[in-house]
Parts: C-alpha cells; sequence; structure tokens
C-alpha cells in the first residue's frame, strides 16, 4: 500500500536521517586542525607525564639509596644511640633502625626477623595497612642473603619498589632483614593527576579552540563561496555578476581578483562574440539579398538583363569571398602558427611593400624613411597589414592626395607607419575603427569593404607582441603605426635609430 499524504514516509512517519552530502572544505579544514591538534596534545601530555614518572622513579632510587647509608651508618658502631649502650639483640637493631628513620610520604620500612614479620614503621593517618600482612611481600624479601632491590606487584597497593639489607649481630644467631619500600603507584598519583588536569584543561582548550577556528575557517573561506556563488549566478544573457572584493592583500583576495578579471575577459569575449556573429550575418545578409533580389526579376528572355544580373551575382560573390577569406585570417590569428617569424632584411621589406602600394591608385606616394637593420618577423604578414593601411588610406583620399609609408627603429620598438593627408579620423572613432565590421563615420562613398581591415591590422600586431597606434586629427589626415618589438636577428647588427632613403 503506498504511502498517504499523513503517513509522509514509508516507515510509517518516523524521519531517517540520510547524509547530507560530502563534508564541506570548512569542516575538512577544522577536522585536520583538530586531529593535528589533538595528535601534537597528546604527544606532549605523554611524554610530560613520562618526564614526571621518570623523575619519581628516580625519586624513589634516591630514597632508597639514603636509607641504605642511614642503615649503615646507625648499625656500624654497634652502640644504640637512644640508651648508649651496645646492641644485644637482632630485633633491637631493627627496632632501632626503623623507630630512628623518619619514612616520607609513600614510604614504608619494615623488619624482618628469621623469616617472620615483626615491626614495621609507622602509618600516616588514613593510610591502609599494606606488605605487613602479605605472605608473597614476606617471602620475596624475609630471608634475602644479600642487599636486593626489586619491584613487587602489591594485590593492595600496586606496584612497590623495595630495597632488602639483610642484617646479623654478634652473639645473636638470628638473621634480620630491614626493607624500605615505595608504594611507587602512589608516589606517581601527582603525575597522573597531572596528566589528567593537563588533558582536561587541553580538551577544554580544544574545543574553544575549534569553535573558533570555525569562525576564522569561515571568514577565510567566504571568497571561496562567493566565487561559487557567483558562478551559480551567471547565466548565459548575464555575465555581468561579479565576487565582492573586501581588499585582503593575500592569496585569496588574489584569486578574486584573478577570477574577476577572468569574468570581465569572458564577458567581453562574449559580447565580442555576439557582435562578431551580428555583424556577420547582417554584412552576408546583404550580399544575399542582393542576389536573391536580381534572380527574381531577372528575364532569362533578355541577354543584357541576363548579363547584367551575372556580372552583379560574380561581384557579390567575389565580395563574399573576401569576407569570409578574412574572417578565417581573423580566426586563425589566434592561433601559434599564424605567424612564421624569420630574419628580415627591414629596408628591403620596407621598399618592397612600398613597390607594392605604389601601384594601388592614383595618389603621391612617397617612402619617408626605412629602418636599415635585420629583425625577426612575419614578412608576409607585415607585407599583408602595410598593403591594408595603404588601401584604406587610398579608400580615405582623394586622387592627388600624398601617402606615405616608413619604417625606423627607435628605442628598441620597430616601426612601420601609413600615413596620409586625407579628412583624418573622428575623436569618437579611435578605438571603434580596429573593431570587426567597424567602419568610421565619414566613410566615402566609394568603400566597399566589410571594415574587416584595421581589425586584420591589429591581429598582425598583437601576434607580434606589439600594436597599433592611430595618430589623427580631423581635417590634418591620419597615421597608422605598427608597433613591434625590436627582435634584432642573430649575426646583424642595428644600425642608428633612423636613416633615410
Amino acid at each position: 500500500m503506498p504511502p498517504t499524504p499523513a503517513d509522509p514516509t514509508p516507515d510509517g512517519g518516523r524521519a531517517r536521517w540520510r547524509p547530507s552530502g560530502p563534508p564541506t572544505a570548512r569542516t575538512r579544514i577544522i577536522g585536520w586542525v583538530l586531529l593535528l591538534v589533538l595528535g601534537a596534545l597528546a604527544v606532549m601530555v605523554f611524554v610530560t607525564w613520562r618526564l614526571l614518572v621518570q623523575t619519581t622513579d628516580d625519586r624513589m632510587d634516591d630514597g632508597l639509596r639514603t636509607e641504605v647509608d642511614e642503615f649503615t651508618e646507625l648499625t656500624a658502631s654497634g652502640v644504640n644511640p637512644r640508651t648508649g649502650l651496645p646492641f644485644r639483640t637482632v630485633d633491637e637493631v631493627i627496632g632501632e633502625a626503623i623507630a630512628y628513620n623518619v619514612p616520607r610520604p609513600n614510604e614504608k620500612f619494615l623488619g624482618y626477623v628469621d623469616g617472620a614479620y615483626r615491626t614495621q614503621s609507622r602509618l600516616q593517618p588514613g593510610a591502609p595497612e599494606v606488605l605487613s600482612d602479605d605472605p608473597a611481600f614476606a617471602a620475596l624479601v624475609a630471608t634475602v642473603p644479600a642487599p636486593t632491590r626489586g619491584t613487587y606487584e602489591s594485590p593492595v597497593a600496586g606496584e612497590v619498589h623495595y630495597l632488602a639489607i639483610p642484617l646479623t649481630l654478634e652473639g645473636d644467631p638470628a638473621r634480620g632483614v630491614i626493607v624500605a619500600a615505595y608504594l611507587a603507584d602512589a608516589e606517581r598519583a601527582d603525575a597522573d593527576e597531572a596528566a589528567r588536569l593537563m588533558l582536561l584543561v587541553g580538551g577544554v582548550t580544544l574545543l574553544g579552540g575549534a569553535a573558533a577556528a570555525w569562525l576564522v575557517a569561515g571568514r577565510i573561506l567566504r571568497p571561496l563561496r562567493d566565487v561559487a556563488t557567483t558562478a551559480r549566478s551567471i547565466t548565459d544573457t548575464d555575465l555581468s555578476v561579479r565576487i565582492p572584493d573586501g581588499g585582503e592583500d593575500d592569496e585569496l583576495g588574489d584569486l578574486v581578483r584573478t577570477v574577476n578579471a577572468m569574468l570581465d575577459r569572458v564577458e567581453g569575449g562574449v559580447a565580442a562574440q555576439r557582435r562578431f556573429v551580428d555583424d556577420a550575418g547582417h554584412e552576408l545578409r546583404t550580399p544575399i539579398t542582393i542576389v536573391r533580389g536580381h534572380l527574381d526579376v531577372l528575364d532569362p528572355t533578355d541577354p543584357d538583363d541576363v548579363r547584367a544580373t551575372v556580372a552583379l551575382v560574380d561581384d557579390e560573390l567575389d565580395r563574399m569571398n573576401r569576407m569570409v577569406s578574412d574572417l578565417l585570417l581573423l580566426a586563425r590569428s589566434e592561433q601559434p602558427t599564424f605567424l612564421r617569424p624569420e630574419p628580415t632584411d627591414v629596408a628591403a621589406l620596407t621598399e618592397d611593400a612600398f613597390v607594392k602600394v605604389a601601384a594601388l591608385d592614383d595618389r603621391e606616394f612617397a617612402l619617408e624613411a626605412v629602418a636599415r637593420v635585420d629583425a625577426v618577423l612575419d614578412p608576409q604578414r607585415i607585407t599583408q597589414a602595410l598593403v591594408a593601411l595603404a588601401d584604406n588610406a587610398c579608400r580615405h583620399t582623394r586622387p592627388g592626395d600624398r601617402v606615405a609609408l616608413g619604417s625606423r627603429l627607435s628605442g628598441g620598438e620597430l616601426r612601420f607607419w601609413v600615413s596620409d593627408t586625407g579628412p583624418g579620423v573622428a575623436e569618437a572613432d579611435r578605438e571603434r575603427i580596429f573593431e570587426r565590421f567597424a567602419r568610421g563615420s565619414d566613410v566615402a562613398p566609394r568603400s566597399e569593404g566589410a571594415g574587416l581591415g584595421l581589425a586584420i591590422v591589429r591581429a598582425i600586431a598583437l601576434a607580434h607582441g606589439g600594436d597599433v597606434l592611430l595618430d589623427s586629427a580631423p581635417g590634418s589626415g591620419a597615421a597608422f603605426t605598427l608597433v613591434l618589438p625590436a627582435v634584432t636577428a642573430i649575426g646583424f647588427r642595428a644600425a642608428p635609430p633612423e636613416e633615410t632613403p
């Protein structure tokens, strides 16, 4: 029977705990921190406890050695220090020796005569009766033939360290034994208590540190959460969201700024892609519309109309072919194989380019300067850029206007330029004209380009590690300059910065 609305779980409404997912980074950090701190605390407590125990054991050993010296000093003269008379029996020696020595806490003195227990030191208040009525301990120490040091595990007092000293007296056949014993477990109680206190304090401190670490880890990891939140909020239509930057000068702050910079580039790239798709669609749609319109009104029976329409279609197809070729060239400009750099004679390259552009149109072409240096660059791409700039200059000038070309090595930079005496470039168009499919606001009516020439020129300059500069004023002409790093060919020496032909 399936569960009803009143029975929300198949087992009769009893909720079952299910893991919500893998532990978060914050939890893992706190877990590892706690594990490391707990390990360090355990090592510290263990080492401290062992040092305290070792100190206690050394103190007990020193105490037992001291007792040997005191017993030897007492019995060496053979005179009872209390009465001033010689000792008469072993029993008397044992009694006086135990009475003369005051035991330390957790220390006991016991006396045995002929293997039987005879006496012990006075019990401290509250201390239990141990060892005196322990037959196993008596069997261990009561008849030793020589001074014996050892350890005994008492069922009542635990571990016992003892020193048994045999005793005889001339004129008395009895054999006695004096035993000094330390209750080791009781003596080590202070060390055990110190260890327990350290564990307690360490545990409380550990909990407090865990709570503080939880807060600190949350603050430190906030940029990472902001990264995830921002990434989830970014959509195909909205790339404007950025990660809040708190200004921290550390690795996480650098991460936030780096990701924001990446998002800026992604947004710019997506925006450029959208503009490119829109503009390319518009530019390609125009010749298609022209061709279709003329084909729709074509009169197949009129030879003149057929020839005119075929010529127009052929011209539009050529224009579309040039546009597609330029688009493919721009796409290849972002690939490593776009350039084929080689050592090149810049002077010869400049002069060859001038010969090619001089035949473009009816203009007054001039070669202003050449850089007599051998540099590493792609001569075909540089020639392509110079021809494109000269063609652009011809499109914006009139017959008889001056178009100049030149090259120069200056300040570690190699410069190629094309200048004209045309109307110049408006201030508002200075950056826009380098975009794909962009045209200046004062494009000449005879211009048939698709607006890709200057974009190709900039792509060539950027591929060489340089850029294109524009120096222009309305009514005073324009000068486009390719500024490239001067990578001098090995084995050649650069000439002075500038030479004229």
